[in-house]
């Protein structure tokens, strides 16, 4: 029989393997576009226009969910959610080639075009299993390291520090590999200039790193509201036995 405990934690905790999920193939199929926002003044590397994978925003959501996840249902819980979803990016690869490769019909969208724009993304997943293993792993130790370290208080610096370290790592993996890398060894996508992978590194990471701090009220929201639900299915009925 289910208990009370994982019944009222049950929708939560879907709904943070969906978002972890959904976040990351999105990341996979959106990365290989290049965005560009101006910016009212010049920075280092960048210069005034902030370069960044279209993939930066869904990816960094990808950590926001495995710290909720993390912070209520434990390291070994997350780290499970972590590699099973690793492990889902070779369905995505074999998906989307298996459609690139399959014979087009006469109505269908011109198959070139449709290689150029999924086919590129395998650099991407490439560069993104690397990335993802080594940094999304290493999140999860860093988080509850300090969990130890505070006695479970100071959530804020636990999703914050580990989130920044991690997408530190992770920027420079991807981004190196997706746009360097791969594409000069495999001759998989488009290899970008040094200064043009560099400016991505950092512009990819500032938004991370923005992200970091300001998803860190809706991580206190997600984990008071998953608690505030197992409080409330513990609490006693009052009915007569």
């Amino acid at each position: 029989m289910t208990s009370n405990r994982t019944a009222a934690l049950a929708p939560v905790q879907v709904a943070l393997i969906a978002l972890f999920v959904t976040a990351l193939v999105t990341a996979q199929l959106t990365a290989s576009k290049v965005l560009a926002f101006s910016l009212p003044v010049a920075l280092p590397v960048t210069g005034a226009t902030l370069s960044l994978p279209g993939a930066a925003l869904a990816y960094a959501l990808t950590f926001f969910a495995s710290d909720c996840y993390a912070e209520l249902y434990g390291k070994r819980a997350a780290q499970v959610l972590v590699n099973v979803a690793f492990a889902m990016n070779f369905v995505l690869l074999a998906l989307v080639w298996s459609t690139i490769l399959a014979p087009a019909a006469p109505t269908s969208i011109d198959p070139t075009t449709f290689r150029q724009v999924l086919g590129s993304s395998t650099n991407i997943v490439i560069a993104s299993l690397a990335a993802y293993v080594v940094s999304q792993n290493w999140d999860v130790l860093v988080f509850h390291r300090l969990r130890e370290l505070t006695d479970g208080d100071s959530l804020w610096l636990r999703n914050v520090a580990s989130t920044a370290s991690s997408q530190l790592i992770d920027t420079v993996i991807f981004v190196t590999l997706g746009f360097l890398l791969v594409p000069q060894v495999l001759g998989v996508g488009v290899a970008l200039p040094l200064g043009a992978v560099a400016g991505l590194i950092v512009g990819q990471y500032l938004l991370k790193l923005l992200i970091a701090v300001v998803d860190t009220p809706f991580v206190y929201a997600v984990v008071g509201f998953a608690r505030s639900r197992d409080r409330a299915a513990e609490a006693p009925t009052g009915e007569p036995q």
